[in-house]
């Protein structure tokens, strides 16, 4: 699936608004806030419940990453997510 299907079907479960569990939440993680090497995808189940998350690293721009955004809409699919979240921009990588 090319990359803007795959961003544009995100996209399109993320304007849907909160319609319960299972959530799926989508944040982006970068060294600057222009381009995101990371995103972190948290499935939680239920409410209370603990998160499972999963990374995925790129070597470029993770939201412009055919193989990421394909794999992501996958798992949203999968997981019969009811609601779908993402956090807006990019968060800053804190590295030591």
């Amino acid at each position: 699936m090319n990359v803007d299907k795959a961003k544009k079907r995100i996209a399109k479960q993320v304007k849907k608004g909160f319609h319960g569990y299972p959530l799926v939440s989508l944040e982006y993680f970068g060294k600057e806030p222009g381009s995101a090497t990371e995103v972190v995808i948290s499935f939680t189940e239920e409410e209370g419940a603990d998160p499972q998350k999963q990374t995925f690293v790129s070597g470029g721009d993770a939201r412009e990453d055919e193989t990421i955004q394909s794999t992501l809409l996958k798992i949203i699919e999968r997981a019969d997510a009811k609601t779908v979240i993402e956090i807006d921009g990019t968060s800053t990588l804190n590295e030591s």
